[in-house]
């Protein structure tokens, strides 16, 4: 694809610049909640010795939850079914080799401070399972308790700080006991990734295929230009198709996190397809890429955990695999730039977690006409005499968050709602 990103000279965001939304390259980290699954699946697809020694590298670097929920014993067999768990995934902006040839200047002049550009909250219920991915914006002003460094220091409480502050302030610890604070759904697990980790994520399982509607994608900053129908994009094409804001729907940060879901929707699909966990070379590349690229939690680093979890996950349905935006307002003292917690709009979402229940979006998927649904699927034909019908499975009662929380579930096909940037 012409000019994605291959010219490292080209002028870039500093990246610690001050922005109003989450950028596109950050948000791209979202898909970690995918890949861990798909680590915790690869335990029991590899098997043997291969498991155990791709299981054993997560643990370099493994680091303590300060004030962490307890979880259940490392044990044979998947997690206790009356047991819900959460993983903190955060997304740092490190750049690394890959990072730094695809950006150039903008790793060039970062300032040595790291930023959890990404946090997400990986909620999986007790069974029957579902799963619930909770993307906090990084610009989300927050309180922040008094932490404990890995060091043994103490990092002090905050009454208002940015949200991806924090792995600087103290820490991916303090970065799970802020959001516990903020939601009251204890955090068992956590893991950190980097940029280099996801995009090599992303060529591991041979990229992703997008749908792209409107007019087309151009956006000459982003280095893209797909025309109108389904591509397959992997490495810095799928980074620039992440990072495009002129390409999509209003140009707004707000359509290019839409456009975003869309891509994670079915890189989520194509993970948990037949087709990537029944091939063992796609599983075992896959497994050994996200094993060399985490830094887990001290809670997360056995491999008996991660098979436990690998059982709890397997079976999840898409329909109940769901991403929602964390609902926010805009920052009173630093409008257009900053933002706080809707508290209100989100106290149905900790509610349903808290509860085990499934959740249903009343929010538009189509923010800011970011994206749009594709055609639904054909309907069922009516039963005849001679194919009577089946019941249905009887499904748990869904909890509908209002429209305030966007997002989309797994099982939602929508496309880039594309246009021409000049």
């Amino acid at each position: 694809m012409p000019g994605a990103l291959d010219d490292t000279r080209r002028s870039t965001v500093a990246r610690h610049a001050t922005l109003p939304t989450p950028t596109a390259l950050s948000s791209f980290l979202k898909i970690l909640g995918i890949s861990l699954s798909v680590l915790l699946v690869s335990a029991i697809a590899v098997g043997g010795f291969v498991a155990a020694d791709i299981l054993n590298r997560t643990g370099d670097g493994a680091v303590a939850l300060e004030d962490g929920a307890d979880a259940a014993p490392p044990a044979l067999g998947a997690y206790p079914d009356d047991q819900a768990f959460s993983i903190l995934v955060v997304g740092t902006d490190e750049c690394g080799e890959i990072t730094t040839q695809l950006l150039g200047e903008r790793c060039e002049e970062a300032d040595g401070g790291i930023r959890n550009d990404v946090n997400l909250l990986v909620h999986v219920s007790a069974a029957p399972r579902n799963v619930t991915v909770v993307s906090f914006p990084r610009d989300l002003m927050v309180r922040v308790p008094e932490c404990t460094r890995e060091d043994g220091s103490t990092a002090s409480s905050m009454s208002k700080a940015p949200l991806n502050s924090l792995f600087d302030h103290a820490g991916v610890s303090c970065i799970a006991k802020t959001i516990t604070d903020l939601s009251d759904i204890p955090i068992e697990f956590a893991a950190k990734i980097s940029f280099d980790g996801v995009i090599e994520i992303t060529d591991a399982i041979g990229g992703v295929e997008v749908c792209v509607a409107g007019e087309g994608i151009r956006d000459r900053q982003a280095g893209i230009d797909l025309p109108v129908g389904t591509h397959t994009v992997s490495g810095a094409d799928a980074l620039a198709f992440i990072r495009t804001r002129h390409g999509v729907g209003d140009e707004s940060d707000l359509a290019r996190i839409s456009n975003q879901q869309q891509y994670m929707s079915r890189l989520a699909k194509k993970i948990l397809s037949a087709e990537t966990l029944t091939d063992p070379a796609t599983v075992l590349r896959l497994a050994n890429t996200v094993a060399d690229n985490i830094v887990p939690s001290q809670s997360l680093n056995n491999p008996l955990t991660l098979s436990q979890l690998a059982l709890a996950l397997k079976d999840v349905r898409f329909s109940d695999f769901v991403f929602v935006q964390y609902p926010n307002l805009d920052d009173p003292d630093n409008p257009g730039v900053k933002v706080i917690p809707d508290e209100s709009a989100a106290a149905p979402l900790w509610a349903a977690l808290a509860a085990g229940e499934p959740v249903s979006l009343s929010g538009d998927v189509a923010t800011n006409s970011g994206v749009e649904l594709a055609d639904p699927a054909p309907t069922e034909e009516a039963p005849t005499e001679e194919s009577p019908a089946t019941p249905a499975p009887t499904e748990a009662p869904r909890v509908t968050l209002p429209p305030e929380i966007s997002g989309q579930s797994v099982d939602q096909e929508t496309c880039s709602n594309g246009n021409q940037s000049r």
